[in-house]
């Protein structure tokens, strides 16, 4: 995978352009840490490529719930206990909301 720089970015955005349409991504990287995926699009594509981002960080975000819960024992709760942490999840949510109300 590419790696281009914020500099490149900036002072080079036609050979960026062009190693971007051989390259099918590239990580975009500001001191050294990356902080973005560059991704070729067109108008024909773009729909289809943000949905396919967004299901794949949907995606990202559940395994990272279900690692959690795996972490914490939570993974092989029955259906009552489920309930019993909705309904507390509930009142300490509404406790929440009536102290905010107050306020």
């Amino acid at each position: 995978m590419m790696t281009l720089t914020i500099r490149d970015f900036r002072t080079r955005p036609g050979a960026v352009r062009r190693e971007l349409s051989v390259e099918s991504q590239a990580v975009l990287t500001a001191n050294g840490r990356p902080f973005a995926l560059v991704v070729p699009v067109n108008s024909d594509t773009l729909d289809e490529t943000v949905r396919a981002i967004r299901n794949s960080r949907a995606q990202m975000a559940l395994q990272a719930i279900r690692e959690h819960a795996r972490r914490k024992g939570q993974d092989c709760l029955g259906m009552g206990e489920i309930d019993a942490v909705i309904a507390r999840s509930r009142v300490a949510r509404r406790k929440m909301q009536r102290q905010t109300n107050r306020d």
